[in-house]
């Protein structure tokens, strides 16, 4: 495995100031097939005494944090759900705010892997493996805090329509019983589709495996994939059905979060736009946090050749276009409000703005609107430290936007007498503290045990892998595609 050199985090070439050239897909002339099954598969064989010190240090920190988690989730059950800052009337705190912060990370990945592929994007092959796995990882996380907020956990299969002896069945115009069968759908067809991708990548690792253990379990998740055209034949077919499941789960999981909101009929949640609207902060959170583990996973794992600038500068574009999105909503909250009429839904707005939380409000739109907006820059595109500072904040902004409309509402509502503030309590903090431990200690163990790299796919954007690769090595070079990428199996 190559450890790259960490003075290289700066500014990386864009390639040529020439904007009519387009970057490669793959960096390096003698890139082949081989190299890019060694370069992905050397992370996963490297020797346990021999593993990297940075992702040491990182997984010891994490485990960590999970460790806290797993205590504080037990001093919750333990004590009861007044260990949290939530009150009268802010019965929604922290809890409910994580939630939708962590299913709006998730939505990057198969955005990446299902939109993306039906639409032939081949720049997604670099980044499409990382970006299912954090879905995977990020859902994980938001399906705690629900199973946890209930109260009485013991009892939270009351949510599914079992039958029981009290004769009681959920209540099926409750949109937060529709949050149940959406995530879990989601969780569900996320989890298949990322599978299914690594069949072929976990037989690779099978077959270079040089011990009986690693041989034994790889061989038993890829399922006894020997790469006959069958199997790929088989293999497609699936992937595009799995894909054309998970486009609309895309569209439709954050628009059923967003009616946890959008059906009440409290001032600052009962609109129509919140559909549309939490889905495109979802889009753009989630590629935010793609950029956040990426950027150092390329440096540091030696993988800056199939992870390059073009994808980088390809993520921060639809960013800065995402960021102009949820700004745009922002707007039209403040417009709607002003113009239905209704004096308590243009004071939620102007309370958010410049209430007791107007902080909170300011810290949004800063990171959400106006940073994001860096990346009009191309020379600012191609420096890793500005994408970095920039996805870091993004998704401090995205998580300060769902503190705001949670709390700012409840704590503001039609009558004055039942005002109160919302203060958070250590438990509040931590919790949230040790969720990012669960999410960064999945997605350790992901990087250094899978194929972090989809290299079935990312071998059918190599020039070789077209009808008359060597005719195509020079259009190759400056990202041109003058042909369609050859089936799987013929990489």
């Amino acid at each position: 495995m190559t450890i790259t050199d960490p003075s290289a985090f700066g500014s990386q070439p864009s390639g040529e100031d020439d904007p009519s050239v387009r970057l490669p897909l793959v960096e390096g002339a003698g890139e082949n097939f081989s190299s890019v099954t060694d370069a992905v598969a050397s992370i996963a064989e490297l020797p346990v005494e021999r593993t990297n010190r940075a992702w040491i240090i990182c997984f010891a920190i994490s485990v960590s944090l999970l460790g806290m988690l797993g205590l504080l989730i037990l001093h919750l059950i333990t004590t009861g759900v007044g260990v949290w800052g939530n009150n009268n009337p802010a019965y929604w705190g922290w809890p409910i705010v994580n939630f939708v912060f962590w299913v709006g990370i998730g939505h990057a990945g198969t955005l990446i892997s299902a939109i993306l592929f039906l639409t032939r994007q081949n720049w997604r092959t670099g980044v499409n493996r990382a970006a299912e796995a954090m879905t995977i990882f990020a859902v994980v996380c938001a399906g705690t805090f629900p199973g946890i907020h209930i109260g009485r956990v013991w009892v939270a299969y009351w949510l599914f329509p079992l039958p029981n002896q009290m004769a009681m069945w959920p209540n099926f115009r409750s949109p937060l019983l529709w949050d149940v069968f959406a995530v879990s759908t989601y969780a569900t067809v996320s989890l298949l589709f990322w599978y299914m991708g690594m069949v072929p990548d976990l037989a690779t690792f099978r077959d270079r495996a040089v011990n009986n253990t690693r041989r034994i379990a790889y061989g038993i998740f890829s399922l006894g994939w020997t790469g006959s055209s069958r199997h790929w034949h088989v293999y497609e077919r699936a992937y595009l059905l799995l894909a054309a499941l998970a486009t609309p789960l895309v569209l439709s999981v954050h628009s059923v979060v967003s009616f946890d909101f959008a059906v009440s009929q409290l001032p600052g949640w009962h609109t129509t736009i919140f559909p549309p609207y939490f889905v495109a902060g979802a889009i753009f959170s989630g590629f935010a946090m793609v950029l956040t583990l990426m950027i150092p996973a390329r440096q540091f794992f030696g993988l800056k050749h199939i992870i390059t600038m073009r994808h980088i500068d390809v993520m921060c574009r639809i960013l800065m276009a995402t960021g102009l999105m949820v700004g745009y909503a922002y707007s039209i909250e403040f417009f709607v409000a002003w113009y239905g009429g209704v004096q308590y839904e243009s004071f939620a707005f102007v309370n958010r703005a410049f209430g007791n939380y107007w902080w909170a409000y300011w810290i949004m739109v800063s990171c959400n609107v106006l940073i994001p907006q860096v990346f009009w820059s191309k020379k600012l595109r191609g420096n890793l430290w500005v994408v970095m500072i920039v996805s870091i904040t993004t998704n401090i902004g995205m998580w300060f936007e769902r503190f705001v409309i949670a709390v700012t509402s409840l704590t503001r509502d039609f009558v004055p007498s039942s005002w109160g503030y919302f203060s958070p309590t250590w438990v509040d903090i931590t919790m949230f503290i040790g969720s990012f431990g669960l999410f960064f200690t999945l997605f350790l163990l992901f990087l250094r045990f899978l194929p972090v790299v989809a290299i079935a796919e990312v071998k059918t954007v190599l020039p070789q892998a077209h009808a008359h690769g060597e005719d195509h090595a020079e259009s190759h070079s400056a990202g041109g595609s003058a042909a369609a990428p050859a089936s799987r199996h013929d990489a």
